[in-house]
């Protein structure tokens, strides 16, 4: 149904732009949830399998982005997502970078964007989860975090302590956003000194959360995929160091040199989508060289089938994330990836 369904809306949705086309279709979800035209995926207690110490109905999540505030928990889940993953969220609102700023490119299965963090605050974000809960809501919800871009990189500490102590009581895991391209300076924090502090600092505050609610929350950490091999190897040292309890690999590229001949290929963001496959793969397995088993990654970058997706777990990932391919593939991709990693599991 979702197949034939997204294949008659496509064309249609492509003739807006491409944020317009975005917000259309997370609007059509939740009227059709109302409708009753979603029913609950039979994907989704595919694989459950237990990382960070959450357990999850299977191993196809939502990567963050696409729903930043929170408002489309419930619909995206019906989709059949293992795990719904929202933000980037920063402690105030803010509009983001000025518009165009998300930009189609169909022949490479790829978008760039250049958002910026446009959210409504982590106050409407919590409200949003709080809604969602008393409705029912049991799915497992990572909550992206980041700093407000006036927030000076040496002052991001404070941004993601705000965010990291009201999310805490709603998140089942919490993703340290230090890898957009899009927020000047913020890739800075994956380097040096301001990674320990960081990461430090965010580990102490996790401790005393726990014992005052009474429940472990794990830190996970979402890096870029432009590293090279000495960074790669400092970042999952200082993970270690750090007693970090996940890692997210990929966030979108700078590299164009899959698009650089086609229209909107030299604009300014981040690059996702099928030409970021290959890059983020290849750092999935540069840190699993590294960390083994001892830090779990969750794969994320170019999935676009469940090849695709097993690709990522052959090569040290135990959860994958998919976003850019849904706009081109729909929400079909989701079982296609739940079912193929289901049956590698039992071979």
């Amino acid at each position: 149904m979702y197949t034939f369904s997204y294949k008659l809306l496509r064309p249609v949705l492509f003739l807006f732009s491409a944020e317009k086309a975005h917000n259309l279709t997370l609007k059509g979800l939740k009227f059709a949830s109302k409708l009753g035209l979603l029913k609950q995926a039979e994907n989704n207690n595919l694989q459950p399998t237990t990382v960070m110490g959450v357990q999850f109905p299977n191993q196809v999540g939502l990567a963050a982005g696409l729903d930043k505030n929170g408002d489309y928990l419930a619909e995206l889940s019906q989709l059949g997502f293992g795990f719904v993953e929202i933000g980037t969220i920063t402690p105030r609102p803010q509009d983001g970078n000025p518009l165009p700023r998300l930009f189609r490119l169909p022949q490479a299965n790829a978008i760039i964007n250049r958002m910026g963090f446009n959210n409504l605050g982590i106050q409407h974000l919590l409200k949003k989860v709080r809604e969602a809960r008393d409705a029912g809501h049991s799915g497992v919800i990572g909550i992206n975090i980041g700093k407000n871009f006036d927030t000076k990189v040496e002052n991001a500490v404070d941004d993601y302590l705000i965010c990291l102590r009201e999310a805490y009581a709603l998140a089942d895991y919490i993703t340290i956003n230090i890898s957009s391209p899009n927020t000047p300076g913020l890739r800075d924090l994956q380097y040096g000194d301001e990674l320990n502090k960081l990461l430090s600092t965010l580990k102490k505050e996790q401790s005393i959360l726990s014992e005052k609610q009474g429940r472990y929350v794990p830190l996970a950490v979402k890096v870029a995929p432009d590293l090279t091999p000495d960074e790669v190897t400092f970042i999952a040292e200082t993970l270690l160091d750090n007693n970090i309890d996940g890692l997210i690999a990929s966030n979108t590229t700078l590299s164009r040199d899959a698009v650089t001949d086609m229209q909107y290929g030299n604009e300014a963001g981040g690059l996702s989508g099928e030409p970021l496959r290959d890059l983020s793969t290849a750092i999935i397995s540069q840190f699993y060289q590294i960390l083994g088993d001892k830090i779990p990654i969750i794969g994320v970058g170019g999935i676009a089938s469940g090849k695709d997706a097993l690709d990522k777990i052959k090569a040290g990932a135990k959860l994958v994330q998919i976003y850019t391919a849904l706009i081109y593939k729909g929400p079909a991709l989701i079982k296609e990836c739940s079912q193929v990693l289901a049956d590698d599991a039992k071979d």
